[in-house]
């Protein structure tokens, strides 16, 4: 079975929302509700590429999609219901434009138009800046095909737009998820 259009994904790990925590051998539920984003589960196994698709992804790779892809939501009865990627049991369907990110073989690669920046501590400066991050500045870590066509690479810093930042865990580390045309400065 494979959809002319779509990916077919499962959620990773068999699970809608990543809200546990395992604290001193003890499953803990840290958050009970559907809407908050952090919460949901990001990552999907490929089970299926449409039909005559020929780039880079293959069955079993994985793809970090839009956090509305596995959620529930409730319509205006108030019945609980899938979201529009459902297809049925555990599968969804997944556009090209709601995974920004795939990995294969092992390794992360950038999707389409977008690029993921790790932020930055704040850079020494007379002036005291009582922040965790630098704003608007991070180290990219995953550039995609048109930024290194341009000179932007892995461990490069970058400015970017304001209010263009995503955030996304990546393997436990906090990244964003930005477009290549809002990266507006190589440092």
């Amino acid at each position: 079975m494979r959809s002319p259009f779509y990916f077919i994904a499962k959620p990773v790990g068999g699970t809608r929302y990543n809200n546990t925590k395992e604290i001193a051998g003890v499953e803990f539920v840290v958050n009970t509700s559907e809407e908050e984003h952090l919460f949901s589960n990001r990552e999907a196994t490929v089970i299926h590429t449409p039909l005559g698709y020929s780039g880079p992804i293959k069955e079993g790779d994985t793809l970090l999609v839009h956090h509305n892809t596995f959620k529930f939501y409730n319509d205006m009865k108030g019945a609980r219901r899938s979201g529009k990627s459902f297809f049925k049991d555990d599968l969804f369907f997944i556009e090209g434009d709601q995974f920004f990110l795939f990995k294969s073989d092992g390794a992360w690669k950038a999707h389409d138009k977008y690029c993921f920046v790790k932020p930055i501590a704040p850079k020494d400066s007379y002036i005291h800046k009582p922040l965790v991050e630098e704003p608007l500045m991070g180290e990219m870590v995953y550039p995609n095909e048109y930024l290194e066509s341009r000179g932007i690479s892995k461990g490069d810093i970058v400015c970017f737009t304001p209010n263009s930042e995503y955030e996304f865990k990546i393997d436990e580390e906090k990244m964003y998820r930005v477009m290549d045309h809002q990266i507006t400065i190589k440092l």
